[in-house]
């Protein structure tokens, strides 16, 4: 479904991605590990074509999309649904009109249709009666919800999950962590989410993916990342001050 190859980036003198290899099965959940600032909003956005490469390749479904042209970017984009990392609801707008974006942007429903689908996605995220509010209205936990119901209302086959959990109390991103495996047995999709929380990433992923110093350095079940062998790896995870990762900040 998504295939990385080679992929290097870099802002001005300052490499980010530096060879990055990662393929992603059709249905699987992956998910990106690793410090903060170490290039996994980056690779996230050369995944679903935001930014443009130095070199290398992004394949969906074996299409190269690192020279896609805008136009062809933009229908394939159609196919991806976003989490973003503080859910990015419009403030002005209600509830409904942030879920059924996509929908009143793409297509031509009228609005008794898409508050109808708006209804159906928020009821899927556990959301329901809230079409009317008005995102200041919401909490964090709510507003991630919405967010993730805006995601799904094209019906993607790609999800992209930035930082899903950021934010939010255990409880309430355990929650979140459920949604997730929950819209990926329910709508079928392949999904990539970036997160430094390892609760989650055991919790979600299918696979684990490690980027450290701009290349993917280790991949592996939950199981096998618990009981990886990398000294750097291990002290991620365990989220020690001691190792081969120097504290930065």
């Amino acid at each position: 479904m998504i295939k990385v190859v080679d992929l290097y980036k870099s802002y001005g003198h300052k490499p980010v991605l530096q060879g990055v290899n990662l393929h992603i099965e059709n249905g699987e959940s992956m998910v990106v590990i690793g410090g903060s600032g170490c290039g996994k909003s980056v690779l996230m956005k050369h995944v679903i074509g935001l930014l443009k490469a130095d070199s290398g390749q992004v394949l969906i479904d074996g299409e190269d999309i690192t020279h896609m042209p805008d136009k062809e970017l933009s229908e394939l984009r159609k196919n991806f649904g976003m989490l973003f990392q503080m859910a990015a609801l419009f403030d002005s707008m209600y509830v409904w009109e942030n879920v059924g974006f996509s929908l009143i942007e793409h297509t031509d429903l009228p609005e008794k249709e898409i508050r109808k689908l708006v209804a159906q996605k928020l009821e899927m995220v556990g959301l329901s009666g809230v079409e009317d509010l008005k995102p200041a209205e919401l909490s964090g936990g709510m507003k991630k919800r919405v967010g993730l119901a805006r995601a799904i209302a094209m019906e993607p086959r790609i999800l992209l999950y930035d930082e899903p959990t950021t934010g939010l109390d255990p409880i309430m991103a355990d929650a979140i962590n459920d949604l997730i495996i929950d819209m990926k047995h329910k709508l079928q999709v392949t999904s990539l989410t970036i997160t430094h929380d390892m609760v989650s990433a055991y919790k979600i992923a299918d696979r684990i993916a490690m980027l450290y110093e701009g290349k993917i350095i280790e991949v592996g079940t939950p199981d096998a990342i618990k009981n990886t062998a990398s000294p750097i790896v291990k002290q991620f995870i365990t989220g020690s001050a001691v190792g081969p990762i120097t504290a930065k900040g």
